[in-house]
């Protein structure tokens, strides 16, 4: 036998099958090797050994390990010759190495250093979860958890790109199958296996880092906006008598819905106190007085700060803790006091407030409390949405937030069940990191890291779908963290029930059509009756007349058919952000979405103009039907346009990147449900973009 570990080198695509012994590593093989048509390597060592049994009972010893590594690489080399774009083997000499080292604490250094060095573009690492086979060679059952720890602890060490494989021999290849074409694929965009292994373990498939690319290479098409949505052209305006005969229907029925409130709250405060960063990065105490940096960097939002300091939330807590730490405290000027108090503000050590969560920031200060906003949801949840004396709340959050939620919610909870007589279930859920994006430089260079790993980043409130998604309930009241105040709580539960009123009598109305459409028994004047339910109740257009019926049919069922969202909207006063537009998509259809100015074309001056003439901004309040005709829960992903999402510039390890952002949670993410526009009221619309907010009439309190 020729004595040679060198592996030889192919454009063939190697793959490798590891793991102890009896874990379906020749079966996995004949499999692949059957369905790409191509050459696997089996086992020397089997047919090795098994002549020694036979020659008289021998088994392994330390003496065979070199034989059996010759033969190994020598088979590979020979079926690499015949291999058709992938080679399947069934083991490989890291195999060996393990081996030895396990049951001779020993393995010979030429075979060591060849073990590390062959490479093979993907390792199945194959699990213990199937049974345990005896033949002549193999050595038992028992202890095949340590042994795959080793196996696992080898692939780790010896920096192999794997993945595991689990399940019956079916679900393997069939797993295995999906890989190596998404491993095809990544090869093909010129990512290592390593890189191809760090994607599969962030759950990111490769087809959406495909996308990604491409969206970062050619852009984003703009949104062709048709015009502004407004009152009876989009936007429904109720009357009051209107307002309560919506409020009284699900008031009537709730107690047979099961209902939830969905919060985003894991967004970061940064941007709430950006102008006081600014501040305690660039001004210097010793060398200008801070009304000179206001009045140099023309920041009147310094100046109101400082103005109105007494007012905030946190005054007190801010101003005692300065008063221990600083024994001169009054004697200090001014300049000094709110320095200092800002820096206090922000410091890591101490309040922190930019780096924490929004959620869990002081908003409200009342006579015996102050409040923040998971407690102020908690309190509204259960003042709306209360079923049977049950209420849901759900935050999305920041994993390592959670405790601190809970916190917040312990203090509180007790009260307010006891308050409205309802039971109070919270729960939580964080960012699925299988929405990230891959990161890119200015010239689509994909980003490393200074290990040499790929850098991903947050896909944005888009992402959230996919936590809407795996909630349960019959109406999902949406709201942001941000936007919650205690003040005027009638009026505002008003709102959300009329909201709701909306969605549960559009909601029968369609389901009856679809339980008509599915009979196929419809008369002309019925197809007319419901086309123009669709035009006049739901905004969608309709142009039928010269298809069949049973295209027809198709038609209005797949139009119907669809998760349903009923937004508040309020009058636009100049808020930075999106509003109500009708639009005009690829295919020529005309619908009404919510759109973002980042999503316009702003150097096309009509564009620009029907931007600027919105008379309404986003929503503030959302109910959404989730549930289909049939009371299963529609799939939310499938209603997602991905072609609005964002290309965002941010700045990562000094270097300017690119990353693409998924459609926004009530953007793209939303775009084909069936969507419901419904004027509301100012006092509705608290949001807290800055600190500063917090001194306006919503949000400032005395009870």
């Amino acid at each position: 036998m020729e004595k040679n570990l060198k592996q030889k080198k192919s454009a063939v695509i190697k793959i490798a099958l590891f793991g102890p012994e009896s874990t379906g590593k020749t079966t996995l093989a004949k499999q692949l090797a059957a369905h790409y048509e191509t050459a696997w390597v089996p086992e020397f060592a089997r047919d090795y050994l098994q002549q020694k049994w036979n020659g008289g009972n021998q088994t392994c010893d330390i003496i065979d390990i070199l034989p059996i590594a010759y033969g190994q690489v020598k088979l590979e080399n020979e079926r690499l010759a015949v291999a058709n774009k992938y080679l399947f083997c069934d083991t490989n000499i890291l195999v060996t190495k393990v081996y030895s080292e396990v049951y001779y604490n020993f393995c010979e250094p030429i075979l060591d250093a060849a073990a590390k060095e062959h490479e093979y573009d993907l390792f199945f690492l194959t699990d213990i979860d199937v049974p345990w086979e005896k033949d002549d060679i193999r050595d038992k059952a028992e202890g095949r958890e340590s042994v795959f720890k080793i196996f696992k602890k080898s692939l780790v060490d010896n920096k192999k790109p794997f993945i595991k494989l689990t399940g019956n021999k079916e679900l393997r290849l069939k797993m295995a199958i999906a890989i190596l074409e998404d491993l095809s694929i990544a090869k093909s965009l010129g990512f290592s296996s390593t890189d191809f292994v760090q994607i599969y373990n962030h759950g990111i498939a490769i087809a959406n880092i495909q996308k990604q690319l491409e969206f970062l290479k050619t852009g984003i098409s703009k949104t062709v906006l048709i015009s502004p949505a407004s009152i009876d052209n989009g936007i429904l305006k109720l009357s009051d008598a209107d307002l309560k005969d919506k409020a009284d229907l699900f008031t009537s029925k709730k107690q047979s819905l099961t209902l939830l409130k969905f919060v985003p709250a894991s967004g970061a405060a940064t941007r709430m106190f950006k102008f006081l960063i600014t501040f305690i990065e660039e001004y210097k105490l010793e060398t200008e007085s801070i009304n000179a940096y206001i009045n140099r960097k023309k920041d009147s939002d310094l100046s109101l700060f400082i103005i109105a300091m007494n007012k905030f939330p946190f005054f007190e807590l801010i101003d005692q803790k300065l008063r221990t730490e600083l024994v001169d405290f009054d004697s200090l000027e001014n300049d000094c006091k709110n320095y200092y108090f800002i820096k206090e503000l922000l410091s890591s050590t101490e309040f922190n407030y930019a780096n924490k969560p929004k959620a869990i920031l002081p908003f409200h200060k009342y006579k015996n409390t102050i409040a923040t906003p998971v407690q102020e949801h908690l309190y509204e949840c259960a003042y709306y949405g209360t079923s049977n004396d049950k209420s849901q709340l759900h935050f999305t959050i920041s994993e390592e937030h959670q405790s601190q939620f809970e916190e917040i919610v312990g203090l509180v909870k007790n009260d307010v069940q006891e308050k409205f007589n309802t039971n109070i279930n919270v729960s939580y859920s964080y960012q699925n990191k299988s929405t990230d994006s891959i990161a890119v430089d200015l010239n689509n260079e994909v980003l490393r890291d200074r290990n040499g790993t790929l850098v991903f980043r947050p896909g944005g409130h888009g992402s959230l779908i996919q936590n809407l998604n795996d909630l349960y309930a019959d109406i999902i009241f949406v709201k942001n963290i941000d936007n919650v105040i205690h003040n005027h709580s009638d009026r505002i539960a008003l709102y959300k029930n009329a909201l709701a009123g909306i969605l549960l009598e559009l909601q029968q109305q369609i389901f009856t059509y679809l339980h008509l459409i599915e009979s196929k028994e419809l008369t002309e004047k019925e197809i007319e009756e419901i086309c123009s339910f669709m035009s006049l109740q739901l905004n969608i257009k309709v142009a039928l007349s010269s298809l069949p019926l049973s295209e027809k049919l198709q038609y209005l069922k797949t139009m119907l058919n669809k998760p349903i969202r009923v937004c508040g909207m309020v009058q636009n006063e100049g808020e930075p952000g999106g509003g109500p537009f009708w639009v005009l998509d690829k295919n020529g259809i005309v619908s009404l979405q919510i759109v973002e100015s980042s999503q316009v074309d702003l150097n096309n001056e009509d564009q620009k103009y029907i931007l600027n003439t919105s008379t309404h901004f986003n929503p503030v309040d959302l109910v959404c039907g989730v549930k289909n005709y049939q009371n299963e829960k529609f799939n939310l992903v499938q209603f997602v346009d991905t072609n609005a999402g964002f290309i965002v510039e941010k700045n990562t390890f000094g270097k300017n990147i690119k990353s693409y952002e998924l459609p926004g949670l009530w953007n793209g993410a939303m775009a084909n449900w069936i969507s419901i526009f419904v004027e509301v009221p100012l006092v509705t619309f608290n949001p807290v973009k800055t600190v500063n907010d917090l001194l306006k009439p919503g949000h400032q309190i005395s009870k």
